[in-house]
């Protein structure tokens, strides 16, 4: 490594946290960031760091050269963004990270296709559900349901993705017609659970006013695409996006139910991206995306016979 490099791998260190987060972003031994840490304080001749076992502090000097790491970051950024611009076509590396059913049913192959199309670009996929450091992390791209709260990144609407609540025929034959609030919380559900959330409260509208109806989570599972296999299943009913059905509505394998609720839009997916002006393999890449997923109205709502007039949300958003 060079100086700029190591400088910059300063920046790395503190945004995440650890010599370990690092190591195991870059594929490398602990001991080798370390290393290239105190050699970047020989270098300057001071300390940038204190060290313990459990924690890392920057000294004054360590801030001072954290904001001299984040204007070279900035400039390398700036500086590549502009040459990205000249080419016609897209070259290099493109870092996309996307929440994973999102990834696996449409980047992927949207992946496929750009470089069909364009044999001088290489793109790494990383699939997670985690809120990923754009910047920090150095990806180009990102897919993410919700619009992104931070100020620091740019959006662009991909589509829109409804919520339905669904069950198998089997359930509804057990149960009865299910028709009132009391009677879709009362009834065994499959929610979705991670560390730090719960989704198993959802919001709806009665007489223009906003309320929530709470699921009574009979089973949480932290993999979106298992609440579908739940109600498949026929022991409980799930709220899903569509994005998450396939033929299971079409097949008859499924039923959505409750459909005279006025269900709040969940989660509209967005590409973010760092730069206003992206460079041109990031423009092309989603727009590549887009013509897979569809413009207005997405694909999958095609899945669900009659979806435009269920749920009392048919207009595209």
């Amino acid at each position: 490594m060079d100086f700029s490099t190591r400088l910059l791998l300063l920046l790395e260190v503190v945004e995440l946290g650890s010599f370990t987060k690092v190591a195991e972003q870059r594929n490398l031994d602990r001991s080798v960031i370390s290393k290239q840490i105190s050699r970047l304080e020989d270098e300057l001749g001071v300390r940038l760091l204190n060290r313990t076992t459990r924690s890392l502090a920057l000294t004054a000097a360590g801030n001072e050269m954290l904001n001299q790491a984040k204007s070279l970051r900035t400039l390398l950024n700036d500086s590549y963004l502009i040459a990205q611009n000249f080419h016609s076509q897209p070259k290099g590396l493109l870092r996309i990270s996307s929440t994973s059913l999102f990834g696996r049913q449409y980047v992927q192959q949207a992946a496929m296709i750009f470089q069909q199309q364009h044999t001088e670009a290489q793109v790494e996929l990383r699939l997670e559900d985690r809120l990923i450091d754009m910047i920090g992390e150095r990806f180009d791209i990102g897919f993410r349901v919700g619009k992104p709260k931070t100020s620091n990144l740019i959006s662009q609407k991909i589509a829109r993705n409804r919520l339905l609540i669904v069950a198998s025929p089997a359930f509804i034959a057990k149960h009865g017609a299910i028709t009132t609030i009391e009677q879709l919380e009362s009834l065994p559900a499959a929610v979705y659970a991670a560390p730090g959330l719960l989704l198993d409260k959802f919001a709806y509208k009665d007489n223009k006013q906003t309320k929530q109806f709470k699921l009574n989570a009979a089973y949480k599972v932290n993999d979106l695409e298992m609440l579908t296999q739940t109600a498949l299943a026929g022991n409980m009913l799930a709220v899903v996006t569509a994005q998450m059905i396939s033929d299971e509505i079409i097949s008859g394998q499924l039923t959505p139910i409750m459909t005279h609720l006025h269900l709040e839009d969940f989660g509209t997916i967005y590409a973010v991206y760092p730069h206003r002006n992206a460079p041109i393999k990031t423009r092309l890449f989603i727009e590549t995306l887009k013509s897979i997923v569809g413009d207005e109205i997405p694909n999958w709502e095609q899945r669900i016979p009659g979806f435009d007039n269920m749920y009392a949300n048919n207009k595209p958003n």
